[in-house]
C-alpha cells in the first residue's frame, strides 16, 4: 500500500476563528502546494481549503520521512503563525485511515451538514489545482479518482444527497423562521461564489420579494442576479442601501470585515429599529462578530448555522449508515487492489529465483550425464515439476497475503525463506 498521510482541522476540531486564519484562497494555492511539496518525504500533495476544513493529503516513497509535523508547520508559516497553539486542533490519519477519511469527506459524511453536495465539487477543484501545479500524479491521482467514484456511488445508492440541507439552505430556513413570509422582504447577497449562488437560489425559491447582489467583479454579480431575477448593486455603494435590506448574507472572499458594528448601528437607526437578519457564511468572516451585541440585529456565522442544522443529522442517520457500509466495501476493494499490486513483484521474483536454482542444478548434472540427451531431458522435466510443486504453497500464501491483515509478515517470511531480500 502507498505511504499516505492526511492531516488537517475541521469544524469539529477547530472553531471558525482558527479555521479562517489558516484558510488558503485559490490564488494562494500554488504557493502553498509548492511549500508543502518541499516538506521531507513528500512526493505528491493536495490541499483542500473550504469554510469548514483545511486538510493536506500527502504521499511519499519514504514512509519514515513522511510526517504530519512539517506539514502543520508549513501551513502555519504560510500565515505567519506560531504552530504550537494550533497543533491541538489538527488530526492525523495514515494509510488505511487516511483513505477512509478521504472517502467520507468526498461522500459528505464528514460535513457540517450531512449529505451537502458542495464538498465533492470543492474536492475536485482542489484535485485539479494540485494536478495543474504538478503536485499530484500517479499515486494520489488513482486514489482521488477512486474517492470521486465512491462519492458518486453513495449519491446514487442512498437518499443522503436528496435529503441533504446545505448551510446556505439552513440560513434561508432560519430567515423564514424570523420573518415568516419572505415575499415582502428584501435581501442582499454579498459575494458571487458558489455558496452565495446557492443562497440566492434558495431565497428565490422561498419567494423573497427583492434580491440584490453585489460583488467586486460586477460581471459575476450580473450573472448571479440574472439567475434569480435580482438586481446588482455596485460593490463600493452597497453600504448606502443596507438600511433597505431585511436579510444580508455575506459570502465573499474578503480578508477583512465588510460590515462593522457602527455600520449596523446606522442601519438600525434608519430602519427605526426594525430587525435585520445577517448571515455570515464566509471564512474569513465578512461581518464583525460585535454586530451581534446590537438589539434587533440577528447575526449568525457558519458555526451557528452548523448548530442549527445539527438536528437534521439524526433524520438522515439511516442513510448515512448505509453510506458508511458502501465506503467500507469500496475501501476494502481498493486495499485489496493495492495489496495485489504489492505482491506481484514478490511472485515474479520468486519465479525468477526458482528458475535460477533450476538452471544452476541442471548445468551441474548435465556434466555428469555426459551425452545421454534423453536422461538430461527427463531430469529437466523432473526438476521443473518438483520446483513447481515446491512453489505452489508459497504462491498461494503470497496471493492470500494480498487480503490478509498479516500480509506484510507473510511476505517478509517468504522473502527470507527464498533469499528475496534484494526485491
Amino acid at each position: 500500500m502507498p505511504n499516505l498521510l492526511l492531516t488537517g482541522l475541521n469544524h469539529k476540531t477547530a472553531p471558525v476563528e482558527v479555521r479562517e486564519r489558516l484558510a488558503v484562497s485559490a490564488q494562494e494555492l500554488p504557493q502553498a502546494l509548492a511549500a508543502l511539496r518541499a516538506c521531507p518525504g513528500v512526493d505528491e500533495v493536495m490541499l483542500l481549503s473550504t469554510c469548514n476544513r483545511v486538510e493536506v493529503l500527502a504521499s511519499g516513497s519514504d514512509a519514515a520521512a513522511l510526517a504530519a509535523e512539517p506539514l502543520v508547520e508549513t501551513l502555519a508559516r504560510l500565515r505567519q503563525l506560531d504552530p504550537a497553539p494550533l497543533r491541538p486542533f489538527f488530526y492525523v490519519h495514515a494509510g488505511e485511515a487516511a483513505l477512509r477519511h478521504l472517502f467520507r469527506v468526498a461522500s459528505s459524511l464528514d460535513s457540517m451538514v450531512l449529505g451537502e453536495p458542495q464538498i465533492l465539487g470543492q474536492l475536485k477543484e482542489a484535485h485539479a489545482a494540485a494536478r495543474q501545479c504538478g503536485a499530484v500524479h500517479s499515486t494520489l491521482e488513482s486514489i482521488l479518482s477512486r474517492a470521486f467514484a465512491v462519492a458518486k456511488r453513495v449519491r446514487n445508492e442512498t437518499a443522503i444527497g436528496r435529503s441533504a440541507v446545505s448551510v446556505s439552505y439552513a440560513a434561508i430556513d432560519l430567515a423564514r423562521q424570523i420573518f415568516g413570509d419572505l415575499r415582502a422582504r428584501a435581501a442582499l447577497i454579498i459575494g458571487a461564489g458558489k455558496m452565495s449562488e446557492l443562497a440566492a437560489r434558495h431565497l428565490h425559491r422561498a419567494g423573497c420579494g427583492r434580491i440584490f447582489v453585489t460583488n467586486r467583479t460586477r460581471a459575476r454579480a450580473e450573472q448571479m442576479a440574472a439567475l434569480v431575477s435580482g438586481q446588482v448593486l455596485e460593490f463600493d455603494q452597497f453600504h448606502a442601501r443596507l438600511h433597505e435590506m431585511d436579510i444580508v448574507l455575506a459570502s465573499s472572499g474578503a480578508t477583512e470585515y465588510l460590515i462593522r458594528k457602527d455600520d449596523v448601528k446606522a442601519v438600525l437607526r434608519r430602519r427605526q429599529n426594525r430587525p435585520v437578519f445577517l448571515i455570515d457564511i464566509a471564512v474569513p468572516r465578512n461581518i464583525d462578530p460585535a454586530v451581534d451585541e446590537l438589539e434587533n440585529a440577528y447575526l449568525y456565522d457558519i458555526d451557528d448555522l452548523g448548530r442549527e442544522v445539527e438536528a437534521n443529522r439524526k433524520a438522515r442517520q439511516r442513510e448515512a449508515e448505509e453510506a458508511e457500509q458502501i465506503i467500507e466495501e469500496e475501501l476494502q476493494r481498493l486495499l485489496e487492489r493495492l495489496r495485489t499490486r504489492e505482491v506481484a513483484p514478490v511472485i515474479v521474483n520468486l519465479q525468477q529465483r526458482l528458475d535460477e536454482i533450476a538452471r544452476e542444478e541442471l548445468e551441474r548434472w548435465r556434466g555428469k550425464l555426459g551425452a545421454d540427451g534423453a536422461r538430461a531431458e527427463a531430469l529437466e522435466a523432473y526438476t521443473r515439476s518438483l520446483l513447481n510443486k515446491i512453489a505452489h504453497g508459497p504462491m498461494v500464501e503470497i496471493r492470500r497475503a494480498a487480503t490478509s491483515p498479516e500480509g506484510d509478515r507473510i511476505l517478509a517470511v517468504i522473502r527470507r525463506m527464498f533469499r528475496l531480500e534484494g526485491e
